[in-house]
């Protein structure tokens, strides 16, 4: 579990300093919090990938909503975060709301620890699965975007039209960049599309950026990706469009 980052939310110092100190081995980092508002502000500074989350935090109050609704709130701002709740009043009716509301799992304290390691290196491997398959459906809509969007090249009978395919065909089996240069509307992009389908690569994604169209802003997001919390409102990790385009050709447009 070295790699993964863990987020502690628990009132009790003493609790948060023994989780800190008895999971330190198994995390590259572990934050911990002791008031459920800072969640948001530590989920968007940190890449978190699981929650170990207390569902009682006001004196006197142990019916476990206040866990119920934080829960939910992680859950609309970070899906494929994986959450699992700790308390020391847990029923089964509690247990089987946290389940339903998106928690792994539900803990008890004093919790036991070998089972609370399990089930820890469980959720890891679940946000693992997660981000793998979350990067893997991106690169299908994209794929399905791309494939629905255009039509084959015909090309022409013309001599011009033959020397222009021939180089297609000498440019396609070379991994060479290529550059296509030609006025608006005379279809630089299929001819991009051309060189991809005669290409090695032609079973992989073919990946098209329109320039024109992504803003400043947008910019270094949109093609290299970003992690989970390296700016406000970036909640998961999204994966580059240079990234998608591995293996495959990447066309700047």
């Amino acid at each position: 579990m070295k790699k993964y980052k863990l987020l502690i939310v628990d009132d009790n110092p003493g609790i948060l300093n023994s989780l800190k100190l008895l999971l330190k081995p198994g995390f590259e980092v572990i934050k911990t919090i002791s008031n459920p508002n800072q969640l948001n502000t530590e989920l968007e500074q940190n890449d978190i990938d699981v929650v170990l989350l207390d569902m009682n935090f006001k004196a006197g109050v142990n019916t476990g909503n206040e866990g119920l609704f934080w829960l939910s709130e992680i859950k609309k701002k970070a899906p494929l975060l994986e959450v699992i709740m700790i308390t020391a009043y847990g029923d089964i009716e509690l247990a089987v709301k946290s389940l339903k509301k998106g928690a792994f799992d539900f803990v008890l304290k004093p919790w036991d620890t070998d089972k609370l390691k399990a089930t820890l290196e469980a959720a890891c491997r679940l946000r693992n699965s997660n981000l793998e398959l979350s990067d893997l459906k991106s690169r299908e809509k994209l794929h399905k975007q791309d494939s629905n969007k255009v039509n084959p090249l015909v090309p022409g009978k013309s001599g011009i039209m033959k020397e222009l395919m021939n180089m297609v065909d000498k440019i396609a089996i070379t991994d060479a960049s290529v550059l296509i240069t030609g006025e608006n509307g005379t279809g630089k992009e299929l001819i991009a599309r051309e060189i991809h389908r005669r290409s090695q690569r032609s079973n992989e994604l073919f990946v098209l950026v329109d320039l024109s169209s992504l803003s400043e802003s947008l910019f270094e997001s949109e093609l290299f990706g970003h992690k989970k919390g390296s700016f406000t409102n970036a909640y998961e990790d999204k994966t580059g469009r240079f990234t998608m385009a591995d293996k495959g050709n990447f066309f700047l447009d």
